[in-house]
């Protein structure tokens, strides 16, 4: 008798070992499922930026616009009538904001020449006084205009396969944004009927919302106080004696939404640009420190004061989002993570929403 209860209990254990083998097995199994899925939808966005990349910009900016064509619509105007006037008035702001910087532009490619010169002239000395680096005082005139014109069937080739994409992505960019404002309202129908339940329509109308809200608060108020940034900008320019100081303001403005890369970027290069201009070390530094203050004083000031809470992101989470999504589309990527990671965010909070702490009230 205590030979067949010894048995039984042996069997029971061994079931329930298997039992608990296979349960680790089956979640082995369902996130090796989830890494795959993971690694080819990265591979897919990675691949497929040529289109996916200009029509989630286009989705972006419908949602930043979406306020204005609601306006447009409750004032009698057609969805598609709307779209076209919201997509010309964006477009035209692109134009007239290429056109200013058309000049500035032509005068940087012209002085590129003088300008190669200048860094080698302050940059050779320096390495040749590192000696592993094998660097002769003749070195740099091996690189000579002539030798770029022998290779300018080259260079002409690489720039006519970077420019043909831009083009294609530029068009499916507009296409893409009046397409996404007509028929914004059917798509989000659309969303949220998708859903059965009354809970989960609520939730999708919640979401979509906040979605909205958010990335329109964000970029009207970042506008504004980035727009402060690159006049500063111009300022410091033209009193650190640096050429073209509309081209630095633009790209103060255009580099501050795009966290820690883009203050970094820009202080480096304003620092490469005093160097160039200036003799004194301490005096040509002084355009990038002064940047670098008023940058630091408006996202650590500024933006909390005017932005509150209300779009407060994890540190780390914003970095990691700016390497990834520029690994995955470039600089166009390094612009759209802010945007993707207020969308992700807002989901985020629809899902998993945060319960209010309770008091503990007195029995």
């Amino acid at each position: 008798m205590d030979d067949t209860v010894a048995r039984r209990i042996l069997r029971n254990e061994r079931s329930r070992t298997i039992r608990r083998r296979k349960t680790a097995l089956e979640l082995a199994q369902a996130w090796s499922v989830i890494g795959i899925f993971a690694i080819l939808f990265i591979a897919a966005l990675h691949y497929a930026a040529t289109i996916l990349m200009p029509v989630t910009l286009a989705v972006v900016v419908g949602l930043i616009l979406g306020l204005a064509a609601d306006r447009l619509n409750a004032i009698g105007i057609p969805p598609m009538v709307s779209a076209l006037l919201l997509s010309s008035a964006f477009a035209i702001l692109v134009i007239a904001i290429a056109n200013t910087l058309a000049d500035p532009l032509a005068q940087l490619t012209r002085d590129l020449p003088v300008i190669a010169e200048r860094v080698v002239d302050h940059v050779m000395p320096l390495l040749q006084r590192v000696r592993w680096l094998h660097v002769s005082p003749g070195g740099a005139g091996n690189v000579s205009m002539d030798k770029i014109i022998d290779n300018g069937g080259t260079i002409l080739s690489t720039v006519a396969m970077k420019v043909t994409p831009a083009i294609i992505q530029t068009l499916i960019f507009f296409a893409a944004l009046v397409l996404f404002l007509a028929g914004r309202q059917s798509i989000r129908k659309t969303l949220i009927i998708a859903f059965r339940d009354r809970a989960r329509r609520l939730a999708a109308i919640r979401t979509i919302h906040a979605i909205e809200t958010a990335l329109g608060f964000y970029f009207a108020t970042a506008s504004v106080i980035y727009a402060g940034v690159g006049l500063s900008m111009l300022v410091i320019a033209w009193a650190g004696g640096l050429q073209l100081p509309v081209l630095w303001a633009f790209f103060a403005f255009l580099s501050s939404f795009v966290p820690f890369l883009g203050v970094t970027t820009m202080t480096i290069a304003l620092a490469i640009a005093g160097m160039l201009t200036h003799d004194g070390f301490i005096f040509s530094l002084l355009p990038a420190a002064a940047f670098f203050v008023v940058h630091t004083l408006v996202e650590n000031l500024v933006t909390p004061a005017v932005m509150g809470r209300r779009l407060e992101i994890n540190a780390f989470a914003v970095f990691f989002a700016i390497l990834f999504w520029t690994w995955v589309w470039g600089a166009a990527g390094a612009m759209l993570a802010v945007p993707l990671s207020l969308i992700g965010m807002a989901i985020l909070q629809e899902l998993m929403p945060e319960t209010a702490p309770k008091p503990k009230l007195p029995d």
